[in-house]
């Protein structure tokens, strides 16, 4: 197993909160189980938790009750609870609150990341004056407050925030509160994996301050005595630093939504997948619901395949487990010909087999169930509204640089629906160089007719066209257009066209697959010479000029503003690919379908007063 295991190390971390911060013995993965325990958890733990403790798992860890904080609840005595929280000041207020109502015999406090001075003090004053300081047993930082999906696949569940860090409107402190935000998320995670990496990102925007941040919280951290990243502690004197690098959403804008035709990608952005749960409309018309995790074989197997791939894995699977109950009712049928009375013990033989391989029979049947119901919904919807098109005319849009009018207008008139078009003219205009005005005014008015919002197509075309003309100012003015553009912009000059040579290159790899695998190597190369390195761990005088060059076997991908399965399932990919293998770790501030991040660039689109959104007001925004 590689070293990093991001969920194991996740799940480790919870069950050992759950069994009251001790020490778990291994053979039976639970501390005490004579101790009955409460749980109670705010939205946001809740959310942590899902993906990796289910029900059952928590009645073995001796929690029999578990409850939201916020809701009503009636004392039980004699139980230890256990709180696990984000270090919030209503989240404080409501324990001491509980403690005063001696709700429970002992309270056992984790907050999800590390609770700030003040409120630990908030909590001393609120359960000193109430009498009930007593019930508090013990506080904990846990350093847990982010999202893992997957082995390899984390989100701090950052909401927004691509428009947040691109909002004109802005301030300086907004930007700081996000960007702290994000380093605190990072630093968990970091502090689960009990590693200091070595830390890469391209100059300016997001990425940079993320890094810098990160930087300095890693280092002041390290001169703790005893610090969170006692490294060495847990791995052989080989063990190799991982590379962290850290991108912002705009330096390939097109992954975030473009329409895509993989099983991952398209259950996300089709069907909704969230905490790796799902709704699908079953046969008889009401909702059924789905968990696709690791525990399901078909899932980890096939997700990275296209979607007509998949139908027919499933087809196949299932004649094959059609063979294999024809061939247990073969053996067990009692057959004249076969059965006779000296081979009884080769009869019990075969029956006892049989009896054994029903429970894996029925576990596939199962599994194939489920699939056939989630590729039934998602091909409803590929007929409806095309979307096998939109994905593939999307892909040669981007190889090729452009699209024929009659084409481009026959998809924006042709199915879909209305967020379907708005993507695809986005994607028209990002993956073509240089349009001609009358070009953009035909798109616009197709749009229109469909009665499509265009405030987000609005909004990327200006960002194009200010880099275009950050590209060809001369040097003298060019400063002043930089200096309007940070202006009005924030932070998101950089690259929405720069990424023009990140589109795609031949091979079909996404450019942030392309530079991570050019990080990894470490070699000398002119698209990554330029990002900056910071390394915690080195003195401040060489900071960025870290031996640590590579090659790293090890890599934690972060993108600030959005992620989504396509990139996931590209790094995955490239770690497949390559031998000695690799490992990658994915993680973002969300995880959003292509609708959802387009929804952020109308809501930027209508922050700058561009658009034609119904109730538009055309006064201009601040």
């Amino acid at each position: 197993m590689a070293a990093l295991n991001l969920r194991q190390k996740h799940t480790e971390c919870i069950i050992r909160m759950l069994n009251l911060n001790q020490a778990v013995g291994s053979a039976t993965g639970t501390a005490n189980e004579e101790v009955y325990k409460i749980l109670i958890y705010d939205r946001f733990c809740q959310d942590i938790l899902s993906p990796l403790i289910h029900v059952k798992d928590l009645r073995k860890h001796g929690i029999t009750l578990y409850f939201l904080l916020d809701k009503d609840r009636n004392p039980v005595h004699d139980v230890p609870a256990v709180y696990f929280l984000r270090p919030t000041p209503s989240n404080v207020q409501r324990v001491i609150s509980d403690a005063a109502r001696a709700l429970y015999d002992s309270f056992h406090l984790n907050f999800s990341s590390s609770i700030p001075r003040p409120l630990l003090e908030d909590l001393a004053t609120g359960t000193i004056s109430s009498d009930s300081i007593q019930r508090i047993s013990k506080v904990h930082d846990q350093y847990l407050e982010f999202v893992t999906l997957e082995d390899n696949l984390f989100s701090l569940a950052n909401k927004n925030c691509y428009v947040q860090l691109n909002d004109p409107s802005a301030g300086d402190k907004e930007i700081e509160e996000i960007i702290e935000k994000i380093v605190g998320g990072l630093f968990c995670v970091l502090a689960t994996l009990a590693v200091v990496p070595i830390i890469r990102c391209p100059r300016g925007g997001p990425a940079e301050m993320v890094a810098s941040l990160l930087d300095q919280r890693l280092r002041d951290h390290l001169l703790a005595k005893n610090n969170l990243f006692t490294e060495g502690g847990n791995f052989t004197s080989s063990f190799q630093r991982p590379i962290l690098c850290l991108f912002d959403r705009n330096f390939e804008l097109s992954v975030a939504i473009q329409h895509d035709f993989r099983y991952k990608p398209l259950v996300h952005d089709v069907l909704g997948l969230r905490l790796n749960r799902l709704n699908v409309k079953g046969e008889k018309g009401g909702m059924k619901s789905f968990e696709l995790d690791r525990s399901d074989p078909f899932w980890t197997a096939n997700g990275s395949l296209e979607f007509p791939e998949v139908a027919v894995e499933i087809e196949t699977q299932l004649n094959k487990y059609k063979k294999d109950v024809e061939e247990v009712n073969r053996r067990t049928g009692g057959d004249e010909a076969e059965f006779s009375g000296t081979d009884l013990i080769g009869n019990t033989k075969h029956l006892m087999n049989a009896v054994n391989s029903l429970p894996e029979l029925t576990e596939r049947k199962q599994v194939i169930d489920k699939h056939t119901n989630i590729a039934t919904a998602l091909l409803g919807e590929i007929k409806e509204r095309s979307l096998d098109s939109f994905a593939k005319k999307e892909s040669d849009m981007m190889v090729r640089g452009g699209i024929d009018r009659a084409e481009l207008v026959g998809v924006l008139k042709g199915k879909g629906t209305k967020i379907d078009k708005l993507r695809f003219a986005i994607m028209y205009l990002i993956s073509t160089e240089t349009i001609p005005p009358s070009e953009i005014e035909v798109v616009e008015t197709a749009l229109r007719e469909s009665e499509v919002d265009t405030s987000a197509f609005q909004y990327v075309k200006k960002i194009k066209a200010l880099n275009v003309s950050l590209a060809s100012a001369s040097s003298a003015s060019r400063s002043n257009i930089v200096d309007w553009a940070e202006k009005l912009y924030g932070q998101s000059i950089g690259a929405v066209t720069a990424g023009m040579k990140n589109l795609l290159s031949n091979d079909h790899q996404l450019a942030l697959t392309r530079t991570v695998d050019s990080l990894m190597e470490g070699k000398p190369n002119p698209e990554i010479d330029s990002y900056l390195i910071f390394d915690p761990r080195a003195p401040k005088s060489t900071a960025g000029q870290s031996h640590m060059k590579g090659p790293f076997k090890e890599a934690i991908v972060f993108m600030v503003g959005g992620g989504n399965y396509v990139e996931y399932g590209s790094l995955q990919e490239l770690v497949h690919r390559q031998q000695p293998a690799k490992h990658v770790i994915y993680g973002t501030t969300e995880i959003l379908s292509g609708d959802e991040f387009v929804e952020q660039l109308a809501l930027l689109g209508q922050k700058m007063g561009l658009g034609n959104s119904v109730n538009n007001n055309t006064g201009p925004s601040k």
